[in-house]
């Protein structure tokens, strides 16, 4: 594969860089201007970023993974608190489904976050939780099983969900959607076979596996976003910050560490570009055995570099005000997402040396 970017891509980089830049929160404080995140979602949704990942016209999504995957690295640079990942996702796996449009719509996730929720009966039976909402969001979709396969079905999120208030991350809104939730079209999608309005086939086992190549793949993504920021949050800082009269960054055992971390980031920026590629390039099993690689190294990485940040940053490092914390949050959460590192690694055990239980 050729990394290098097109010109297009080129230009969508700069500008979803920029925008992120100009938009994003340059301080805890500024998690809590409404007017500031009024005006990057509305920005996010003007560029028709959400859609990149819906219908063309032919089945096929409007833009490949490298280009979903650059926006969610410059949106995670900047640690910016708005729904991307959620959306696009919703978007594709309708796309798959031949549904029709998806405006509002996130997908709902098991209690381990690792995969679509599954629902059999007329009502949720367990609570599931939409990552990544905005917002606008008001249907999260889950998975309804039929023969070899699953449809799509929706469930209400106006009235029916709440905010989580205690989660990790504070950049993004999670739903919780409670058990007792009745699931629109059920019945019809198992009897008369139709599922979302419009809906044209169900999902097999392959589009799945390409769903969750996407969705690794972004959040590897996100993850190097989020690494080349707080490093660059972290670089300033050493630079300015002095101690027995000179800047710490010029003492050798903090300039290891932020090599060390640039390092990860760099690693982690090409295996992660890899998986994007292999989304709409490599059959469903490879493209997502690709993901599952980027995510268990990326996963790592971004939790090595955000608590390098921490340590670089002294005292002030522990406390509210500094927003590398809120870097690490974010790491955290897009490391669960789609199951963390040591899950890619049971997985890729599995899948790719027989061993159904481990090593032995």
């Amino acid at each position: 594969m050729d990394t290098r970017d097109t010109a297009e891509q080129a230009e969508l980089r700069r500008a979803a860089r920029r925008l992120a830049r100009d938009l994003s929160p340059a301080t805890v404080a500024g998690l809590d201007d409404e007017t500031r995140t009024a005006r990057l979602a509305a920005a996010v949704l003007d560029a028709g970023w959400l859609e990149l990942r819906s219908d063309g016209g032919d089945g096929g999504p409007l833009a490949g993974g490298v280009e979903a995957a650059i926006v969610a690295d410059a949106l995670g640079g900047t640690v910016a608190d708005v729904a991307f990942t959620g959306p696009v996702l919703a978007a594709d796996l309708a796309r798959r489904a031949g549904g029709g449009s998806t405006e509002g719509a996130v997908v709902a996730f098991a209690p381990d976050l690792i995969d679509a929720a599954v629902v059999s009966g007329p009502v949720t039976t367990t609570p599931v939780y939409a990552l990544d909402a905005g917002t606008d969001s008001s249907v999260a979709y889950v998975l309804v099983p039929d023969g070899d396969g699953h449809r799509l079905a929706r469930v209400p999120v106006d009235g029916t969900a709440s905010i989580a208030t205690d989660g990790t991350d504070l950049t993004r809104t999670i739903l919780t959607i409670p058990a007792g939730v009745p699931v629109s079209e059920v019945s019809v999608s198992v009897v008369a076979g139709s599922g979302v309005a419009g809906q044209g086939r169900i999902l097999t086992r392959d589009d799945r596996a390409s769903w969750a190549a996407l969705g690794l793949a972004l959040t590897s993504a996100e993850l190097v976003g989020l690494m080349r920021g707080v490093l660059d949050v972290t670089v300033a800082y050493a630079a300015e910050r002095q101690q027995y009269g000179v800047p710490v960054g010029s003492f050798q055992a903090v300039q290891h560490l932020l090599a060390e971390s640039r390092c990860l980031m760099e690693g982690s920026l090409s295996v992660a570009s890899y998986a994007s590629w292999a989304v709409d390039n490599l059959g469903p099993d490879d493209a997502r055995a690709a993901g599952r690689v980027a995510k268990a190294y990326c996963a790592r990485a971004a939790r090595t570099v955000c608590e390098t940040a921490v340590q670089v940053h002294g005292g002030i490092g522990n406390t509210w005000e500094c927003i590398v914390h809120v870097y690490l949050r974010r790491a955290l959460l897009a490391s669960q997402w789609f199951g963390h590192d040591g899950e890619q690694l049971r997985q890729l055990e599995r899948e790719r040396l027989g061993a159904a239980h481990g090593l032995s």
